[in-house]
């Protein structure tokens, strides 16, 4: 079973989205993400967020993703975060983003 201790470990942040374009390399439909996180510095994504965000609509935009995993490479290009969302279906994901504006590198708890 999960323990706090457990999630203790993860490192949550907010970051926003400096730039985004479509990762010609995935396999499935994907964004390649450069997120600010602040003191952390820019870090990169690759995120299947097409079906309800054009990269365009990314950019600029606070989310929130878990920062303290080992690299993955996805075809070209290599994703250092994940960026979290809700899974509507294996396709249709919703990204978590703070109600309010927050500075980049914040700590979710």
């Amino acid at each position: 079973m999960p323990t706090l201790d457990l999630f203790q470990q993860c490192e949550i942040r907010v970051g926003t989205v400096r730039s985004a374009r479509r990762h010609p390399s995935a396999r499935k439909p994907a964004c390649q993400l450069a997120i600010d996180f602040g003191d952390l510095g820019i870090r990169h994504s690759s995120a299947q967020v097409l079906e309800r965000y054009g990269p365009e609509a990314l950019v600029g935009r606070q989310v929130i993703a878990l920062v303290n995993i080992p690299p993955r490479q996805i075809g070209d290009f290599t994703s250092e975060v994940l960026v979290l969302g809700a899974m509507v279906t294996e396709k249709d994901v919703v990204l978590l983003v703070p109600e309010q504006p927050v500075p980049n590198g914040v700590r979710i708890a």
